[in-house]
């Protein structure tokens, strides 16, 4: 979907397309070039995630990025009539939104069964920094601004590199998918790759901003099941097995482990792996136990090193 920024300078409207990456800043390579003392070099960025997700990014500046009068200090899914503003500039978001009207019943007809959700088997990750909210409140806020920005960034690639689709970020947590109706397995191995990437990226958060005072690390739940993905430009998952992700992740905690997955999840591990281990939970919105596995990032390498080699026989 595709989207723009409407903004008056010097008595001249000027209307950007939004790219996957759009820059605003002092420095001249910017791709929106603002002269202004309130503005820092490198300002911020509009990323778009997905088909049609457009966040704002802060690039930790002196004097912050603005939201509907609302400072930014994380990733900001942007909407339609957002104000944005930079300096002393004001910006409109701007994103294309479809009318059909009563004259173009057929079209629309077309449309709503284009837009009709699919039922998918999927692999679900969600990732959340743990403690995130009391950490939060106790660095500076540029800092804060920088380092969300990073892991941001930074986790974003990682699931593009894993094939996957990020479904949305959410404050300090990614909800990330890959489609799962013709090779579980391989689903599998490559949501255990992400997990573990995106917490290297952490950790090296904790080298790289010396302002925090307690080492960050990941919860990650992960889940394989049907979903409802809708196939128009929103392009999201629900139903009960995101649901469940989002319960293992939160699992984590209680159960002092990185990682927690579900049995449709881990059933694909070589048996030796989860045999006696499994256990059973209760997770909000469901009657019945949930059985699950839990283990560490430590293991990880392992554990993908010989599920990769068992597909190749």
């Amino acid at each position: 979907m595709s989207a723009s920024l409407s903004y008056t300078v010097e008595d001249f409207d000027k209307t950007i397309p939004c790219k996957t990456v759009l820059t605003v800043g002092r420095d001249k390579n910017s791709d929106i070039v603002l002269v202004d003392l309130m503005v820092s070099r490198n300002h911020a960025m509009i990323r778009r995630i997905g088909h049609g997700d457009y966040y704002l990014i802060d690039g930790g500046s002196s004097n912050g990025s603005y939201v509907n009068q609302h400072r930014v200090t994380m990733p900001k899914l942007l909407k339609h009539g957002d104000k944005i503003t930079i300096g002393g500039i004001d910006f409109l978001f701007e994103q294309e939104v479809t009318i059909q009207s009563d004259e173009d019943a057929m079209v629309m007809e077309d449309t709503i069964v284009h837009d009709t959700p699919e039922i998918k088997k999927i692999t679900i990750i969600v990732a959340d920094i743990r403690g995130f909210t009391s950490m939060s409140e106790q660095i500076p806020i540029r800092a804060l601004t920088r380092m969300m920005n990073t892991w941001f960034n930074q986790v974003s690639d990682v699931i593009l590199k894993q094939d996957g689709i990020v479904d949305k970020f959410i404050g300090d947590c990614v909800f990330a998918r890959w489609e799962a109706d013709e090779d579980e397995v391989t689903t599998i191995i490559n949501a255990l790759e992400a997990a573990e990437l995106i917490s290297e990226v952490t950790e090296q958060l904790n080298n790289d901003f010396t302002e925090l005072t307690e080492k960050l690390h990941i919860g990650v739940g992960i889940n394989t099941g049907a979903a409802s993905v809708s196939t128009g430009v929103d392009n999201s998952a629900m139903g009960d097995a995101v649901n469940v992700a989002f319960r293992l992740e939160s699992a984590t905690k209680m159960l002092g482990k990185d990682i927690v997955l579900s049995e449709s999840a881990y059933r694909h591990f070589p048996e030796e792996y989860w045999k006696d281990q499994e256990q059973k939970i209760r997770v909000k919105g469901k009657r019945d136990p949930v059985r699950i596995f839990a283990i560490d990032f430590d293991v990880l390498p392992r554990l993908i090193k010989k599920m990769k080699a068992s597909l190749k026989k």
